[in-house]
């Protein structure tokens, strides 16, 4: 049986700063005119599905759609909400990781929505990382750390970059920190856990 954990996504109330963890896989955000817009492109719709509910739950209005590589995509409205999270997450007009950031329960279980994904028949876990903002990838392995989830950042040179997260204690805190897994056959398969 399984023990909901004090410090799991779902023990805490949702905020607009839970969509960071989507910032930090493969989301982006767009500003104008004092208002901001994240959107993230994922390989599933359980996984658009899944954030769409973590939008609404945060207060904000989901859009599902269809990527110009026909995948699924899903992003907020353009709305004065998000600005301030924005400002935090670019430098210019670059995506970087706010100094000091440590991702929480919640941020963390965006992250997995956005692109999680297991190794190894579940030996292993791999955070996904934006390949179109390397700057970001050390800066988030340090954050990642600063959670007490030590990775090894894996895949830099390629099209598929991550944190790999190894040994049942770190996959231990990654689970209990991400909550349950969606209602869905391949939100389980495709979701931590530590045997």
């Amino acid at each position: 049986m399984n023990q909901l954990s004090f410090f799991s996504a779902e023990s805490l109330p949702p905020a607009v700063t839970d969509l960071s963890g989507l910032l930090a896989a493969t989301g982006h955000v767009v500003t104008s005119a004092g208002a901001a817009r994240i959107s993230v492109v994922v390989d599933a719709q359980w996984r658009a599905d899944a954030i769409a509910e973590l939008i609404e739950q945060c207060g904000l209005t989901p859009e599902l759609g269809r990527s110009e590589e026909d995948r699924p995509l899903v992003r907020t409205a353009s709305v004065p909400e998000l600005s301030a999270l924005a400002s935090l997450w670019t430098k210019g007009a670059v995506k970087a990781v706010p100094p000091g950031w440590v991702p929480g329960s919640r941020e963390l279980r965006a992250w997995v929505l956005a692109s999680g994904r297991p190794e190894a028949e579940g030996e292993r876990y791999v955070l996904g990382l934006d390949p179109h903002a390397p700057e970001t990838h050390s800066v988030l392995a340090q954050s990642l750390m600063r959670a007490g989830i030590a990775p090894t950042l894996i895949g830099t040179r390629g099209s598929n970059p991550g944190l790999r997260i190894t040994g049942r204690r770190r996959l231990l805190r990654l689970t209990e920190n991400v909550g349950e897994a969606p209602q869905n056959v391949d939100a389980r398969t495709n979701w931590p856990h530590a045997e």
